[in-house]
């Protein structure tokens, strides 16, 4: 563990409609070094971006109350939360997903299940993308 003081952490925002999902992924960004902050639909993930406003959302697509293409779209359409990385995450590995995820504003696209590893370094990748951008 790192002696990073909890508000200089990274905070990562994971929406998804399974709990077990939710708690798996927030419990390994956890153990790596983020905060995390949990949604179960879109509706919740916009609440709690506007208010939190996340260094990254991790938007599963397939969602009760408002979908994460929806949600995606909102969010990249608002001036407090266009910046954010959203990086898809889905259950879909269908040929054409990755690019309508794209359409809809999503940064990344990672196909469920996926290692905990690899959806640490896609955080990663997606905040050093930001902080880059920032610094020109």
């Amino acid at each position: 563990m790192t002696n990073t003081p909890e508000k200089q952490k990274p905070l990562v925002l994971v929406v998804d409609d399974y709990q077990d999902a939710r708690e798996m992924y927030a419990e390994y960004l956890e153990f790596s070094g983020f905060r995390v902050a949990e949604a179960k639909n879109g509706q919740e993930a916009l609440d709690k971006a506007f208010e939190l406003v996340p260094d990254v959302i991790l938007m599963d697509l397939s969602l009760p109350v408002m979908d994460g293409w929806e949600a995606t779209r909102r969010l990249k359409g608002d001036a407090r939360t266009k910046a954010i990385p959203v990086v898809a995450l889905t259950g879909h590995a269908l040929k054409g997903h990755s690019e309508d995820a794209n359409e809809a504003g999503c940064d990344a696209y990672v196909t469920k299940p996926c290692l905990p590893d690899a959806l640490v370094d896609q955080v990663k990748k997606m905040i050093a993308r930001r902080e880059a951008a920032a610094a020109r």
